[in-house]
């Protein structure tokens, strides 16, 4: 992430933003540390002045984009997780998606060496394949949560600064580029620290368009996974057996998601590793759990799934993406099988 505004000065911003409240919520060109804030954002951005202020001063206060990101996280275990994005209709929609835009997808997976099945899988994850993409104008949503949610104005506000940025490098419309309630944009999903950083121009028209050009959209998702680490090839997770092994303190070593733990260490604590497993006994892992109901599963990530998890730091959202891949590519395969006895029966 950016730090677009400096140290000082988030300080006395952040303290005006509490002094102000919500009491003038919308009204943020009557503010002064909004004023402040477009200073700032000037000199970082090179956008004019009048141009911010135009922006922001179209820019409105949404009381439930406010309900929404304070509402309590709802604790959810793998069984209860999984029906959420591992449905028939998912994979079916995923694997029509991938017949639509084939050519597309292996043209970028051959640039940038990520499967084509797990960037249509974050697609299909994210936003249904483009289908819901987030009703809410991006400005609104920085604007509110910037101004307008002290317990992580700072982090919007450099979110609004990055946003402001890329309507001046890409042409982005204010007042019609729409996202999530956390300022989320396009079929990927990017906030605008992520669009500056990872987006790319795939098309090659000058622009980097996640919400209409899926060229842009996975050569974009592909440069994230290329720049987090992604291994070409490389496995993903796979499920071990830990017979009644204390394995507590590598739990607890693999809360930051990172591989820490070679095979050869689980082995030696008596955990059953696949004599078929993917890597040599000197691959860094992560030991983590899946609950759904009762049943406990043990599996190991390795860097494929850590990377995952840098799009969404959570080991469900991960294990999710990658199992949609697999039953995309499998749907994938048995379309393309049925096809061929299809054509074979008719000939």
């Amino acid at each position: 992430m950016t730090h677009a505004l400096n140290r000082a000065t988030q300080g006395v911003l952040a303290a005006a933003f509490l002094a102000v409240g919500s009491a003038q919520a919308g009204d943020y060109l009557d503010r002064e540390p909004v004023q402040a804030f477009i200073d700032e954002a000037v000199g970082e951005t090179g956008v004019s002045r009048e141009q911010i202020e135009a922006w922001l001063g179209d820019a409105e206060y949404q009381q439930k984009i406010i309900d929404a990101i304070t509402r309590p996280a709802e604790s959810k275990t793998w069984g209860e997780y999984r029906p959420i994005f591992i449905t028939d209709k998912r994979i079916e929609r995923g694997a029509a998606f991938m017949q639509e835009h084939g050519e597309l997808l292996d043209e970028v997976a051959s640039t940038y060496g990520v499967s084509p099945y797990v960037i249509t899988a974050i697609i299909g994850v994210e936003t249904y394949y483009g289908r819901i993409t987030g009703g809410y104008r991006v400005i609104d949503a920085l604007a509110t949560l910037g101004f307008d949610y002290p317990r992580r104005g700072e982090f919007f506000r450099g979110q609004l600064v990055d946003f402001i940025r890329l309507a001046g490098e890409e042409g982005i419309s204010m007042d019609k580029a729409e996202g999530s309630y956390a300022g989320a944009m396009g079929l990927p999903q990017f906030i605008p620290s992520s669009y500056r950083h990872y987006a790319v121009d795939g098309d090659g028209d000058g622009h980097r368009d996640l919400w209409d050009s899926h060229h842009d959209v996975f050569a974009s998702v592909a440069n994230y996974f290329v720049e987090h680490g992604w291994g070409q090839g490389e496995p993903v997770m796979f499920e071990v057996d830990i017979n009644g092994a204390e394995v507590d303190d590598l739990l607890n070593r693999a809360r930051d998601l990172a591989p820490k733990t070679t095979l050869a260490e689980l082995r030696e604590r008596g955990v059953t590793v696949p004599d078929d497993a993917p890597v040599p006994d000197d691959f860094e892992v992560m030991l983590f759990t899946l609950t759904d109901g009762d049943d406990v599963a043990y599996h190991v990530g390795l860097n494929n799934f850590y990377v995952i998890t840098r799009y969404n730091h959570s080991v469900l959202y991960a294990t999710a993406v990658w199992q949609l891949a697999q039953a995309i590519e499998q749907a994938t395969a048995d379309a393309a099988t049925s096809a061929g006895h299809d054509g074979a029966d008719a000939g």
